[in-house]
């Protein structure tokens, strides 16, 4: 097998949450131009003709989209039951769906909070629990969370979301620590600052825009596009023994 093969998916049914556009979107395409179908998963995503369907179609691949509310439990469980159904042996699992409230510490009211942990934190944690014991069993899978900076750092007015994402990476190790010896490997993305709908209001702000932009070595926002290559390469049999990382894609900021 040569290097390049490692990074071929065909034949591979990956389900990507948070797919309708973003990082979700690009990570989707890039496993569709792999050679992987795609399962769709996103609150709003079209029941057909949406712009991931036609990308994931025009690379070859096969597309099925499902909606599902990540803020509700009784939503994502329903949605489980629909999928584990309808495809037994799911082979990549990427969970990218997520939201950010803002408001500073002091003033975040419980609904913001509640919303932020069911969606970034106990949605994740069902679906991986239920398509990642699937995988433990057949011996084979690939678990992707999508983490953060906020990860490794606090924030500002973001409790919630900071919360979520520290316990994103965590929750990464733990099921690495346990499924690594069955031959599921799981592991996170952390994205840097990137220019999706997540960060309109940063990109806006006359003062922290400039900040950011000035401790980012790359001189740049990050765009959805850099979330391919190391999206492939955790889905792929290129990072079979690559357990609990969390890979920081953020053009140097972690490392200023």
């Amino acid at each position: 097998m040569s290097v390049l093969d490692l990074f071929r998916l065909d034949g591979k049914t990956a389900l990507v949450t948070g797919c309708r556009r973003g990082i979700g979107k690009a990570m989707a395409e890039a496993l569709a131009e792999a050679g992987a179908d795609i399962i769709g998963v996103s609150k709003s995503l079209e029941s057909s003709g949406s712009a991931i369907e036609q990308s994931v179609t025009a690379a070859g691949g096969r597309f099925y989209p499902y909606r599902c509310d990540f803020s509700s439990r009784a939503s994502v469980q329903s949605f489980l039951g629909e999928v584990t159904a309808a495809f037994p042996a799911i082979d990549i699992l990427i969970n990218n769906a997520g939201t950010i409230l803002r408001k500073p510490a002091a003033e975040h009211p419980d609904e913001y909070w509640d919303e932020v942990i069911e969606t970034n934190l106990n949605s994740q944690w069902f679906i991986s629990r239920e398509i990642g014991k699937r995988m433990a069993e057949r011996g084979s899978g690939k678990i992707i969370f999508t983490a953060s900076l906020l990860t490794f750092q606090g924030g500002i007015t973001v409790p919630g979301y900071a919360a979520s994402k520290g316990a994103i990476g965590q929750l990464t190790k733990a099921l690495a620590n346990e499924w690594a010896g069955k031959g599921v490997q799981v592991n996170a993305i952390a994205p840097g600052y990137i220019a999706t709908d997540n960060t309109i209001a940063l990109r806006a702000d006359p003062v922290r825009n400039p900040a950011i932009l000035g401790r980012i070595p790359a001189g740049r926002w990050g765009v959805p596009e850099d979330f391919k290559g190391a999206a492939l390469f955790l889905a792929s049999k290129a990072s079979d023994y690559v357990s609990g990382e969390i890979l920081v894609v953020d053009g140097g900021w972690m490392g200023r």
